[in-house]
C-alpha cells in the first residue's frame, strides 16, 4: 500500500493541505493519526521546508485543542452539581499541575485529550492551556519532521507495507476514538475525593478553593 491510498485527497500536496488535515483530524478527539502520518510523510525528503512543517502542524493542531477546551469549559453547564462536586478534588490538582499535565499530553503521542478535556471541565485557566499546549504540540511536531526526515521510509513504510486496504486502519481509528471517550466518561463518574484523599489529601482542602478560578 502507498501512502496515497490513505490520503486520496492529498495528491496537491502542500502545507494548507497539512494544516487542514492536521486541524480537523485534532478535532475529533484522541484520533490524530491522519495529521501525524500526513507530517511523517511530508517530512521524508526534501520537498517542503522542515521548520514550516513543523510550525504548521503544531499551530493547527493547538487551535483544533483550544476548540476542545473550551466545548469541555462550556461543558460544565450540562454536569450534574453532583458530578462537579465529585471532580472537585481533581480540580484543585490539575489547577496545581495543569501546565506541566497540558504540555506533557501535547509533547507526547499520548491521546492528549484524555487530559484536554477534564482540564477544561475543571475550568483550568485558558492562557496558561494554550501556551503549554502550543509548546508541547511544536516539540512533537519537531521530533516527528526529524525523525522521519532523518530516517525515511525505513520507519514510516512498516506501518502499512502490508496493508492492502486502508478500511481497517479508518475502523482502528474509529474504535479507539469509541474507547477514549468511555474512559472519559468514567473520569467522570469517578470519586476523586476517595481516589486523591489517600495519596493527596491537600486536594480535599476546600480552602485551597480561591485559587481555582484563578
Amino acid at each position: 500500500m502507498d501512502f496515497t491510498d490513505i490520503f486520496p485527497f492529498a495528491v496537491g500536496d502542500g502545507y494548507i493541505i497539512l494544516a487542514l488535515v492536521n486541524f480537523f483530524g485534532s478535532l475529533i478527539p484522541f484520533v490524530p493519526l491522519p495529521g501525524f502520518l500526513l507530517l511523517a510523510t511530508m517530512s521524508i525528503g526534501n520537498e517542503y521546508d522542515l521548520h514550516i512543517l513543523a510550525l504548521v502542524s503544531a499551530v493547527s493542531a493547538t487551535a483544533a485543542k483550544q476548540i476542545i477546551f473550551y466545548v469541555s469549559f462550556k461543558g460544565r453547564k450540562i454536569i450534574s452539581k453532583k458530578t462537579l462536586k465529585r471532580m472537585r478534588p481533581f480540580q484543585r490538582l490539575v489547577t496545581k499541575y495543569g501546565a506541566a499535565a497540558a504540555f506533557v499530553a501535547a509533547a507526547t503521542p499520548m491521546p492528549d485529550d484524555i487530559i484536554f478535556v477534564p482540564l477544561g471541565l475543571a475550568k483550568y485557566n485558558p492562557k496558561r492551556f494554550f501556551i503549554s499546549t502550543l509548546v508541547g504540540k511544536i516539540v512533537l511536531s519537531y521530533s516527528i519532521v526529524f525523525l522521519y526526515h532523518y530516517l525515511g521510509l525505513s520507519v514510516v513504510e512498516p506501518l502499512v507495507k502490508d496493508l492492502d486496504d486502508a478500511t481497517p486502519i479508518y475502523i482502528g481509528v474509529v474504535v479507539f476514538g469509541i474507547m477514549m471517550t468511555l474512559v472519559i466518561v468514567l473520569l467522570l463518574r469517578l470519586d476523586w475525593a476517595r481516589i486523591l484523599g489517600k495519596f493527596l489529601p491537600w486536594t480535599l482542602d476546600e480552602n485551597n478553593d480561591d485559587q481555582l478560578d484563578k
